[in-house]
């Protein structure tokens, strides 16, 4: 559960150190006083949206710490799939908002993501806020209650594969349904260009060899030269000895001194070897005088050559390699387009096979949310009636649709108020105190199949009050003894049944206002509940009236 928030420059708030209870946890205070703020600030540090509009004012930053205690062990799985630990059940999670945009967060002192923030997030608290009850006017959120005291998870998750995989093919059949005339004509361009590809026998490597033996045939006379200058030089010319009957001379005479002092042996070894590798130097300069001179029409094979993979080039890609990677893809293309009919056959079978699939699994998701819709319409009328609404009759409207995201069910809560009336959708009937009387009972039967250990309602008691916020208090209260519930309310009736009263309050100083949150004892929350009942003028009355409402549900 939520034992502490620390929140640091959000909105109004410059630095607060709110601490929670189990049980019901009630805040009250002035309208503006930043009763909304505390629950804008736990959003944040659960990693839902947030702009640097909630920085106080003149602040750089804003920041927000939450500590849990006694995390659950579906808690504690998470945190170790997430790669995260919670020492002793402890879990604390941070964020800070700075005005540039940046947001730094922590699990446990380690960095995280707000990502990872919303995702062990969803697993720790559930808020309902008071746009919450608009889900009852829309009839297409109205399966989602179902399924979440269905448990379907695994059921809807693997319908939910299967209709991914039904629309992908789908869309893969349309994509391939095009114009008869587009496709040949797809077909003779890709027969052209595969054509001209294969023909030019493209050689990775080739463009650069090819560059290099152009440069050396059109240099070729200066080569001459220059290998005729190195020739002489080891070969010699005319009476003028060259290096390589020097160095055999210098060779020879160096063995035959040998004989008589053994350590010049390796001396004219190296020699002998020196000689032998210019032999084989003055060989290969021959060679390459051969090739220069070799064909004089080389030259312009090799243009003809490189012009050709210069325009490939332009066409196909800027390498050979690409362009042999532009070959092999449309010689597939070409296949694809040459195989339609039977492509498309095939793509026919499995659409209507997982169509199939898709339709079965969504029965058994039909039938699991039938089961449930009646437990839970009875379940949802029997909390409603408590909460002083025993007329309502609540049914709970099936039909089938075409297949979707959900499957093949469209549910929508009819619901009738007075007897006697025929249900009708709950957009047509209910009243805002209505809506969210209605919205507790149907979350105060969900909360047996939640597995988050804490509840959030933002003034829940819109439109209600009298015996019925009194009785809506009483039900949050039988609600906490199962989990942590935090609630904002404007009610005296509701904020009497709490376990810890926390009253939020702001003070104005040289021009900047200041919230403050402090919890309450007795005597704070006789005054606070007579300020509720009377408003700013407390008179005995009112105080009197607040310790009845105390004392009353303190019995309760």
């Amino acid at each position: 559960m939520l034992t502490n928030l620390y929140i640091e420059n959000i909105a109004v708030i410059e630095k607060s150190n709110i601490d929670f209870t189990s049980g019901l946890n009630v805040l009250t205070g002035e309208t503006g006083a930043g009763k909304s703020i505390v629950i804008d600030s736990i959003n944040a540090v659960l990693g839902k949206r947030s702009s640097r509009g909630i920085i106080r004012s003149g602040a750089e930053s804003a920041y927000v710490s939450a500590t849990f205690e006694d995390v659950s062990e579906l808690v504690l799985k998470k945190l170790g799939s997430m790669g995260y630990e919670a020492e002793d059940g402890t879990l604390i999670l941070s964020r800070e908002l700075s005005s540039s945009g940046k947001n730094t967060c922590r699990i446990n002192s380690r960095p995280a993501t707000v990502a990872a923030l919303k995702d062990i997030g969803e697993y720790l608290i559930n808020i309902h806020g008071q746009n919450d009850n608009l889900e009852l006017m829309n009839p297409a959120l109205h399966i989602v209650y179902i399924d979440a005291l269905a448990d379907d998870a695994a059921e809807l998750s693997e319908y939910r594969k299967l209709y991914r995989e039904l629309k992908a093919v789908e869309e893969e059949l349309s994509s391939a349904d095009t114009d008869e005339a587009e496709r040949l004509r797809r077909i003779d361009l890709l027969s052209f260009q595969i054509g001209e590809l294969e023909d030019a026998e493209i050689t990775v490597g080739e463009y650069e060899a090819l560059t290099e033996e152009r440069n050396a045939l059109q240099n070729r006379e200066r080569i001459a030269k220059e290998l005729m200058r190195a020739r002489a030089a080891l070969d010699g010319e005319d009476d003028v000895d060259g290096a390589l009957r020097m160095i055999d001379d210098a060779s020879s005479s160096t063995l035959s001194a040998s004989r008589y002092m053994g350590s010049l042996g390796d001396v004219a070894d190296r020699l002998s070897s020196a000689l032998y590798e210019l032999q084989d130097i003055s060989r290969e300069l021959e060679n390459a005088m051969d090739d220069i001179e070799a064909d004089p029409g080389r030259l312009e094979e090799i243009e003809e050559r490189l012009d050709l993979l210069y325009r490939l080039r332009h066409k196909y890609g800027d390498s050979e390699e690409e362009m042999l990677e532009f070959l092999d893809n449309a010689k597939k293309e070409l296949k694809s387009l040459n195989d339609y009919a039977y492509n498309l056959e095939q793509l026919e079978k499995r659409r209507e096979n997982l169509y199939e699939q898709a339709y079965n699994s969504a029965k058994e998701l039909s039938i699991i949310r039938k089961k449930v819709s009646e437990s839970f319409r009875e379940s949802v009328e029997r909390e409603m009636a408590f909460l002083l609404m025993p007329n309502v009759r609540l049914e709970i409207q099936h039909e089938e649709t075409e297949l979707n995201s959900r499957g093949i069910d469209k549910l929508e809560f009819l619901i009738s108020t007075n007897p006697g009336e025929e249900p009708k959708p709950v957009s047509k009937i209910a009243s805002g105190g209505e809506l969210s009387r209605m919205m507790l009972a149907i979350k105060t039967v969900l909360s047996r199949a939640d597995f988050v250990q804490s509840l959030i309602f933002d003034e829940i008691d819109t439109g209600i009050s009298g015996s019925a916020a009194d009785r809506v208090g009483k039900k949050l209260s039988q609600l906490s003894r199962d989990c942590q519930i935090l609630c904002v309310t404007h009610q005296a009736q509701i904020a009497a049944f709490a376990d810890n009263h926390l009253f939020i309050s702001k003070s104005v100083h040289d021009d900047r206002t200041f919230t403050h949150v402090e919890p309450l004892d007795t005597d704070g929350r006789v005054r606070e509940l007579a300020r509720i009942v009377g408003g700013e003028q407390i008179t005995d009355s009112a105080l009197n009236h607040a310790r009845e409402l105390l004392n009353s549900a303190q019995e309760k």
